[in-house]
């Protein structure tokens, strides 16, 4: 495939010419504009789980914890959940040493958790039978003007779903890999970008807990793990478990569990019958 020096038209082949007026490309200006929107969590670096806009382009005043409600209610995990995850092995096939990979990945996952600590909601263990997401390890960057994604998740549901790494994750500092996947599984455990109740309006959110606005789930310089996010977390997750929390600013709290309790309610319904 190549570009023609004096337009940004594709040229498929010599012969497939009348693509030309179809297969366009948008300059970089262009481009820029429309993605204006697109979350930037450094240089060069953007955040790939949330490709929500801005209903307000680049408005901010970070102040609380921020929680995904963009159906409507806002989901956490129900109590003692597990989620079973695994990697996506044909993902690994463009990879020189696949289980050297693995390795890091599971040292870097294993890092995220630690700095967690007993605020995580949930366990995570690794399960090649019934899954509730893969490791995927794209084999090319995901990039636009403004900056290539490191990673991205998922929010709580009972789907399946994919915890995605792009190579440019592996190019950045050791520090930045771990602090990368410790914001990834904040969005596991039901948590959008701390500027979300701002900037995010069209995608409902609710605020909880106080703290200020340095936090893992902010971004560029200011999206480093605290006290306050652990705690804030911890205390969210306690108050809805034990009932004392039903909703937040009007908004009910509705507990997810993974893919795999329904997958083994399924078999067993199938032995009885």
């Amino acid at each position: 495939m190549g570009k023609d020096k004096t337009s940004n038209k594709v040229k498929i082949n010599s012969s497939e010419t009348k693509l030309n007026d179809v297969i366009e490309l948008r300059d970089e200006k262009e481009v820029t504009n429309k993605e204006s929107k697109i979350h930037v969590l450094g240089e060069g670096i953007i955040c790939d789980t949330e490709a929500r806009g801005h209903a307000t382009p680049q408005g901010r005043s970070p102040i609380k914890i921020v929680l995904e409600a963009s159906e409507g209610f806002i989901p956490l995990w129900a109590k003692d959940t597990i989620i079973r995850w695994r990697f996506r092995e044909r993902s690994l096939s463009s990879i020189k040493n696949p289980e050297e990979a693995k390795e890091e990945f599971r040292d870097l996952f294993g890092e995220a958790l630690l700095a967690w600590g007993d605020a995580a909601p949930v366990k995570f263990t690794e399960d090649n039978d019934v899954w509730d997401f893969e490791v995927v390890m794209r084999s090319a960057d995901e990039c636009t003007p403004l900056g290539c994604a490191l990673a991205s998740a998922f929010f709580p549901d009972s789907g399946r779903h994919e915890f995605v790494l792009y190579p440019k994750l592996f190019t950045q500092s050791r520090k930045e890999q771990i602090e990368t996947i410790i914001h990834e599984v904040g969005h596991v455990f039901g948590l959008r970008h701390f500027f979300a109740n701002v900037s995010e309006t069209r995608w409902k959110s609710e605020i909880f807990g106080t703290h200020n606005k340095f936090s893992i789930m902010n971004y560029g310089k200011l999206s480093e793990l605290t006290e306050d996010d652990k705690k804030d977390l911890k205390q969210l997750y306690q108050l809805a478990w034990s009932g004392a929390l039903t909703e937040i600013n009007g908004t009910p709290i509705r507990f997810m569990k993974p893919f795999h309790i329904f997958a083994f309610s399924s078999k067993e319904v199938v032995a009885i019958v």
